[in-house]
């Protein structure tokens, strides 16, 4: 039997996860991400901590068939990185360095496209070919499995499906710097941002107005017991949605829809709101699929990470 391990590098922590070669994980832990000094101790840290697991739980390195990380920014077929703002980092093959550090060899992707393989492989997306996998949370990431691979496209920034334009009148710039993108209107962020906007221009009495701190709960908590604001706010979140996956869908035509992140917690409440307005936009050949909550959670992305040294080294 082979091991290794799944690594999903995110902003505030690293998780670091323990695998045997069936994709049965074994044992897990995190460690901080130290961001100072442009990142500089990110991958020593880690190659340290994995060094110290193998020695105290005296795994022969033989053993190891490998190392998979997630990372969030772009990153190609040959492990370069194109910068992590968040990490402080520029443009470098992590890929190499990591091998470098821990002996092991080394696959790296993007993290929202290395969380999408993690639910097609164990999650959300088991027993389909082709999957959307979208993660609403503070942003809106995304993974498109084509024919039971993982898209990663010419330049590693494939399925940044978040920051597709829906709306070409919108005067407020996204992070991106674009104006309009789904990530506006999709995210916990931007959900919140809309109704802010509708509760400003409207007379309606709601639960809302009396919310010191508005959160996208809050919103799906009072649209579940019946307030007309609410409902009229996540109905305008749903049709964007609609269009939003209709269109993915109509250039990809996945067998499911995968849906993740801090959003999918008000579960069938989510998809039930979605399916009609998807029906209206997406092309009659492609709206049979079907959606679904992710189911991994926050392992996701370190099993997809694993997925991606196993079938690289495996």
């Amino acid at each position: 039997m082979k091991y290794g391990f799944g690594i999903d590098l995110g902003g505030t922590t690293v998780k670091i996860a323990y695998f045997d070669e069936t994709g049965k994980m074994l044992d897990k832990w995190e460690i901080p991400t130290v961001t100072e000094n442009g990142g500089s101790r990110i991958l020593p840290d880690i190659a340290e901590s994995i060094r110290q697991y193998i020695d105290a739980c005296g795994i022969a390195d033989t053993a190891i068939l490998g190392l998979g990380i997630g990372v969030p920014g772009p990153v190609n077929a040959k492990g370069v990185v194109n910068k992590c703002v968040n990490l402080g980092w520029g443009v470098f093959n992590i890929s190499e360095t990591l091998q470098s550090l821990t002996g092991f060899p080394v696959k790296a992707g993007n993290d929202a496209n290395v969380a999408a393989l993690g639910e097609f492989w164990k999650g959300g997306g088991q027993g389909c070919d082709n999957m959307v996998f979208v993660t609403l949370g503070t942003g809106v990431g995304g993974g498109i499995v084509v024919e039971g691979r993982l898209l990663h496209g010419a330049h590693g920034s494939g399925a940044e499906i978040g920051h597709m334009v829906l709306n070409r009148d919108e005067t407020i710039p996204c992070n991106c710097g674009k104006r309009g993108c789904v990530e506006q209107y999709c995210s916990a962020t931007g959900i919140v941002r809309m109704a802010k906007e509708y509760l400003a221009r409207s007379e309606f009495p709601s639960v809302l107005r009396q919310k010191e701190e508005l959160t996208c709960k809050d919103i799906f908590d009072a649209g579940k017991a019946g307030d007309p604001a609410a409902a009229a706010i996540l109905d305008q979140f749903y049709n964007y949605m609609g269009e939003f996956l209709g269109n993915v869908c109509n250039v990809v035509n996945p067998e499911v829809v995968v849906i993740g992140g801090g959003v999918s917690k008000a579960g069938s409440m989510l998809l039930d709101g979605i399916q009609p307005y998807f029906q209206k936009y997406v092309f009659h050949a492609a709206s049979a699929a079907r959606f679904a909550l992710a189911s991994l959670g926050n392992d996701a992305g370190a099993y997809g990470a694993f997925k991606l040294a196993l079938d690289a080294f495996g």
